[in-house]
């Protein structure tokens, strides 16, 4: 029978029993990630790419919703770590055929997966599957709905270590779709965790959350304010599906007053750096001669996510190892 947690992220001992949310996790948590993905960023200058962490071990990633970023990166971390790797395609499964998508975690179950990556259009997605998942089985949240992206918010955090060293006094800006992003939600976590104050929130007014809101941060509706004198631009994708909405007008004027240019980016302090998670819509959120310019680190995301990603997936599954070993003393006693 599978046991109900009311907060099935961490273990009683603290560790990562799934990894969710950037809520609720410490600077210690955060830190360790950060530590444990330098030491994979060597793996790959060998000759061959691997290390055996997750030999033996099946990795199933379930995408209800298109990626490439996120879902190749994936890849890559799981087998750089020696996993097996299995990929379900959602439009040709049994989920699109009428099933429920616990029946298809329990047959998944039984073909003894051991962790589950999962991005989903409905917020909340990834926690309903870790309250139901058999003990010992781990979850991956790779996006769901507007409500978080906690493996992107961990990429951007070592992005900016490695560039800035340290988070402490840092200004940050996050420009763009604040209300409907589930990158900016994980982001505002994750750098309120990890010791930045002056934290900015940028966007038209239609696109920022309502004032009053608990967020630790100031709202801009004008982007040169915004950003002026910080250490790091986030930029956020305009989701074209919003302007159905009539949130803004359209492309062109989106640009005209938020898009970054080499203009706007004089703001910002000299040595700041400018990220943006992908996909980049050039001429809607950002110049092309700022997204391939010297300040930009959007590339530098990309390849740091491999890391950082190898050392979750590691991290989920030393401590569903542990819990598993637990249990079976426990029986044999």
């Amino acid at each position: 029978m599978t046991e109900h947690r009311s907060d099935p992220q961490l273990t009683d001992a603290g560790l990562l029993r799934h990894f969710l949310t950037i809520d609720g996790l410490s600077r210690q948590h955060l830190t360790d990630i950060l530590n444990l993905a330098d030491s994979f960023l060597n793996v790959e200058d060998r000759t061959i790419k691997k290390v055996p962490l997750l030999r033996g071990k099946t990795v199933a990633t379930l995408f209800f919703e298109n990626s490439t970023r996120t879902r190749t990166t994936f890849d890559l971390a799981s087998k750089r770590l020696s996993a097996d790797l299995i990929h379900i395609n959602i439009n040709t499964s049994s989920t699109a055929k009428g099933e429920t998508l616990i029946d298809t975690l329990r047959n998944l179950e039984a073909m003894a997966v051991d962790m589950f990556v999962v991005r989903h259009g409905a917020s909340g997605a990834a926690h309903f599957i870790a309250n139901k998942v058999s003990p010992g089985i781990g979850i991956i949240n790779a996006g769901d709905g507007c409500h978080s992206h906690p493996t992107q918010a961990m990429l951007d955090m070592y992005t900016i270590r490695h560039f800035k060293k340290q988070f402490t006094g840092l200004k940050v800006a996050i420009v763009g779709d604040i209300m409907h992003s589930r990158v900016a939600r994980s982001q505002i976590h994750a750098l309120s965790c990890m010791g930045v104050t002056d934290l900015r929130l940028v966007g038209p007014q239609t696109l920022l959350p309502k004032k009053g809101h608990l967020w630790p941060a100031t709202l801009f509706t004008n982007v040169e304010e915004g950003i002026t004198d910080c250490d790091v631009v986030i930029l956020l994708r305009l989701q074209k599906e919003r302007m159905v909405a009539g949130l803004i007008p359209n492309e062109h004027e989106y640009f005209r007053y938020y898009g970054m240019t080499k203009e706007r980016m004089l703001h910002a302090k000299p040595d700041a750096i400018l990220m943006h998670p992908g996909p980049i819509n050039r001429g809607v959120e950002i110049d092309s001669r700022v997204a391939d310019g010297k300040q930009s680190v959007i590339l530098d995301q990309t390849h740091y996510g491999i890391a950082i990603r190898m050392a979750i997936l590691s991290s989920v599954m030393d401590t569903q190892v542990k819990t598993r070993q637990s249990r079976r003393i426990g029986y044999e006693h």
